[in-house]
């Protein structure tokens, strides 16, 4: 076999791993449904007459940003602990 025709096999991740990453982008768009399907709920819509905490705490973009955060912050951990306990 020719070195030239040789690639290197990308790592194949478990259900496991590709569930924990999914998570995340999962919930975000469940933020983002419910905010489609709820407009009302976005006062940021409709602003007048609405103070900044009731502008600031909406319930989809809490969901959004969950997701987010699990991203980011909570699956890389938990997908390196799956990763060393599969080994």
């Amino acid at each position: 076999m020719s070195a030239e025709l040789a690639r290197e096999v990308p790592e194949v991740r478990s259900w496991r791993v590709r569930a924990v990453l999914a998570i995340g982008p999962c919930v975000s768009l469940v933020g983002i449904a419910w905010a489609i399907v709820q407009p009302w709920r976005i006062t940021l819509l409709d602003p007048f007459g609405q103070g900044f905490w009731w502008l600031v705490a909406e319930p989809p973009l809490y969901v959004v940003a969950a997701g987010l955060l699990f991203r980011l912050l909570v699956a890389p951990g938990l997908v390196e602990d799956l990763e060393e306990a599969g080994r």
